[in-house]
């Protein structure tokens, strides 16, 4: 399917108002002619772009993470770690994670928005990790054979999840920090 070329800032308007659709009204009740009265566009316009819906969320929630992890590199694991927490501030964190908990349910039901997820959004962020992680190894940070390297994906979303489950609050910048000292750090042996 051919796509026409948007602009950069065309493209960001558009994933914004996919995010912003989202949150009001969830993936269910999210449709293509939504985001085009939203946007001023037409549904063939979207189409083209996108081809589908479970497409365009993962694109909006992909460009929402402008930074992939395999892009820091302080120098240091733990620098590494407190620079990905920072990567967004506290009110965009909240929205992020109140918007995952929505997805979360759907891509249960909706095999083409979790392919779509998986190709998009966890897939580059996962090998963004492991390239952030090689790097800590490479330096001499994290023996290489140490099992807890496989299992950081892991503790990193089950910390964000049950943060808000155990707790009843939003994920903040202070907590990742403070997780990844007392939790992820140790457990890799730094």
């Amino acid at each position: 399917m051919a796509r026409t070329r948007l602009t950069a800032e065309r493209e960001a308007e558009l994933y914004a108002a996919v995010l912003d659709l989202l949150r009001e009204v969830g993936y269910d009740g999210l449709t293509m002619d939504a985001v085009a009265a939203r946007t001023h566009s037409s549904k063939a316009t979207l189409y083209r772009q996108w081809g589908s819906k479970p497409e365009l969320v993962a694109r909006a929630l992909r460009n929402n993470k402008p930074v992939s992890p395999g892009q820091i590199d302080t120098g240091s694991l733990r620098g590494d770690f407190h620079a990905m927490a920072a990567r967004n501030d506290y009110c965009q964190m909240e929205k992020d994670s109140a918007l995952m908990r929505g997805l979360f349910h759907t891509v249960h039901e909706n095999p083409d928005l979790r392919q779509a997820l998986r190709e998009l959004l966890i897939e580059p962020e996962m090998e963004g990790l492991g390239e952030l992680l090689r790097r800590a190894v490479d330096r001499g940070e994290i023996a290489a054979d140490n099992p807890a390297l496989y299992y950081v994906t892991h503790m990193l979303v089950g910390a964000i999840v049950a943060r808000q489950l155990i707790e009843d609050r939003p994920v903040d910048q202070d907590f990742l920090v403070s997780y990844l000292d007392a939790v992820v750090l140790p457990a890799l042996g730094v």
